[in-house]
C-alpha cells in the first residue's frame, strides 16, 4: 500500500487521497475548498498525469469531499465513482448548484478560468458513477466481489448526512478502513454510524472536532432543549430568527428539531424560511426517508414543515418578520450566500436573534461573527463596509462530526498498525496525536503532508 495526500494545504478543504493497491490505484473522495477560488480550491490533481487512478471512491456528498469530481472525470474520462445511492442523488444537486455559484464568481469576480466544469460535464460525468449498497463488497469497478483474490470495497453507514459512508477495503490481506466524515451519535433525523469493529492495519480518520472540547455533563438531548428554550423565548418577545446552516445536512436537521418543537407544544406555528438549495435536498431527503436508516421515517420534512422557499434576490428585499425562524445557507455566511446577505439586515438590530449551531471556520465571515464583541463593526463582505454587532446572539453545539473522544474509542477498538490523520485544523490534528500516541503505543500516528507519498 502507498499513501498520498492530494488536499491542497492542510486544515480542512479539497479532501482527496491517492491509495495504490498493485494494480489498482484508488482515489478516496475529490472536493473543493469552499473557502477558496480557482486552483487554490481544488486538489493536487498534477500529481495524477503519470499513473491516474482506476476508481474513485466517494464517501459523500459535501462540497469538500465532491466538488471537483467532475474536473477529475473530464481529465480522467471513464472511471467508475462508487458511492451509495443517498449520495449520487444528493452530489448531482450539489455539482449543479457549484456550477452557478462559479458562473456567478467568473461575472463577479472576473476569474478566467470559471466555472472549472459545466452542467454537460456533470451530466457525462455521472454516465460512471455507480450507486453501491452499504455493508455489501464490491470490485473497484462496483461489481460485487466473489471469494478469492483481489481488492473489495465495502461501504458502512457513517452517520454523517444522507448517504455518507466509511469505506474498509480489503487488498492482499490487508485492511484499510477510511472513516470519511462521521458521527457515532444519532441526531435528530440521522441515525449514528455503524462501523466495523474488527482490526484494521490503517485508519485513515477525521479529526475535526479535536480542539473542540465539549463542557462537563454535556449532552445532545440537552442541547436539544437548551436551543427550544432559547427559539421559544426570542419567539415570546415577537422577534425573529436566524441560523446560518449548511443547505446539505444540517438545514434538514434544523427543519426536524423545529418540527418536534411544534409537534410538543413548545413553539407555535411558526413561518421557517429556507433557500433554494436547501429546498431541493431537503426533496432528495424526503423521497428517501423509507429508503435509508433514519429516526423519523415517516416525517416528510417539505410538508410538515412546509417551509417558505426564498432565492437570492427576495432575500436582497426581505427584511425579517416577526416571530419567524430563517434557516438560511450557507453555514459560515460565506459572501453572497443567503446567510450573508440576511446578516447585514439582523446585526444592527437589537431586537434580532442570531443563533450557531455548528461549525464555523475561524477566517469565515460566521468565524469573525462568533468572536466579535457586541458594538464591534463586522466583516461580513470584503466589498462592503463593515456593519455593527447589536443583535442577540447565541451559540448551540449541533456538529455532525463525532466527538474526539468517540474517534478515539474507535481507533482503540480497531487498533490499526498505521492511523493517518486528516481533515482538521493543526490544533486538533496535534490533540489526536497526542492521545492516540498514549493508547496505541505501538502504532504508528502520522499526519499525512500535502504532496508527499508515503509506504503502509
Amino acid at each position: 500500500m502507498r499513501f498520498t495526500n492530494l488536499t491542497r494545504g492542510a486544515g480542512i478543504g479539497s479532501n482527496c487521497y491517492r491509495l495504490d493497491l498493485g494494480r489498482e490505484n484508488l482515489l478516496l473522495d475529490c472536493g473543493m475548498h469552499p473557502e477558496h477560488v480557482g486552483t487554490d480550491a481544488t486538489p493536487l490533481l498534477h500529481l495524477l498525469e503519470e499513473k491516474p487512478p482506476t476508481s474513485v471512491i466517494l464517501t459523500h456528498a459535501h462540497q469538500d469531499h465532491v466538488g471537483c469530481l467532475p474536473l477529475l472525470q473530464e481529465r480522467h474520462p471513464g472511471i467508475p465513482v462508487l458511492m451509495t445511492p443517498g449520495t449520487l442523488r444528493i452530489a448531482e444537486v450539489m455539482l449543479h448548484n457549484s456550477v452557478n455559484v462559479m458562473t456567478r464568481q467568473h461575472q463577479e469576480l472576473k476569474l478566467a478560468d470559471y466555472p472549472l466544469f459545466t452542467h454537460r460535464a456533470i451530466e457525462t460525468a455521472s454516465r460512471s458513477w455507480v450507486p453501491c449498497p452499504l455493508e455489501r463488497p464490491l470490485s473497484p469497478d462496483g461489481e460485487r466481489f466473489g471469494s478469492g483474490e483481489g481488492t473489495a470495497v465495502t461501504f458502512h453507514d457513517a452517520g454523517h448526512i444522507l448517504g455518507s459512508a466509511g469505506v474498509m477495503i480489503r487488498s492482499g490481506g490487508r485492511k484499510f478502513f477510511y472513516t470519511g466524515d462521521v458521527n457515532f451519535e444519532d441526531q435528530t433525523i440521522q441515525t449514528g454510524a455503524r462501523f466495523p469493529e474488527e482490526e484494521v492495519d490503517v485508519l485513515l480518520m477525521e479529526t475535526t472536532r479535536g480542539d473542540a472540547p465539549l463542557p462537563k455533563g454535556f449532552t445532545r438531548r440537552g442541547e436539544e432543549m437548551r436551543f427550544a428554550g432559547a427559539v421559544a423565548a426570542a419567539l415570546e418577545e415577537g422577534a425573529s430568527v436566524t441560523i446560518p446552516v449548511f443547505a446539505l445536512g444540517k438545514t434538514q436537521e434544523v427543519m426536524a428539531m423545529l418540527w418536534n418543537m411544534q409537534q410538543q407544544g413548545v413553539i407555535p406555528p411558526t413561518p421557517v424560511y429556507i433557500g433554494g438549495l436547501s429546498s431541493k435536498i431537503t426533496a432528495v431527503y424526503d423521497a428517501m426517508a423509507a429508503n435509508v436508516g433514519r429516526n423519523l421515517p415517516k416525517l416528510q420534512l417539505m410538508e410538515g414543515v412546509a417551509p417558505y422557499v426564498a432565492g437570492g434576490g427576495e432575500i436582497q428585499s426581505l427584511n425579517p418578520r416577526k416571530r419567524a425562524i430563517y434557516a438560511l445557507s450557507s453555514g459560515m455566511m460565506t459572501e453572497h450566500t443567503l446567510s450573508n446577505i440576511f446578516a447585514r439586515k439582523v446585526l444592527p438590530d437589537p431586537s434580532q436573534y442570531l443563533f450557531f449551531v455548528g461549525y464555523s471556520d475561524p477566517n469565515s465571515p460566521a468565524g469573525r461573527m462568533r468572536r466579535s464583541l457586541h458594538g464591534e463593526n463586522v466583516q461580513l463582505d470584503s466589498g462592503a463596509p463593515p456593519v455593527p454587532f447589536r443583535c442577540h446572539r447565541q451559540e448551540f453545539t449541533f456538529s455532525a462530526h463525532a466527538r474526539r473522544e468517540d474517534l478515539l474509542s474507535y481507533a482503540v477498538k480497531v487498533r490499526p498498525k498505521t492511523v493517518l490523520l486528516v481533515h482538521g485544523d493543526d490544533p486538533a490534528v496535534t490533540w489526536f496525536r497526542r492521545e492516540l500516541s498514549a493508547l496505541l503505543p505501538r502504532s504508528r500516528v502520522l499526519a499525512p503532508q500535502p504532496g508527499v507519498s508515503m509506504d503502509l
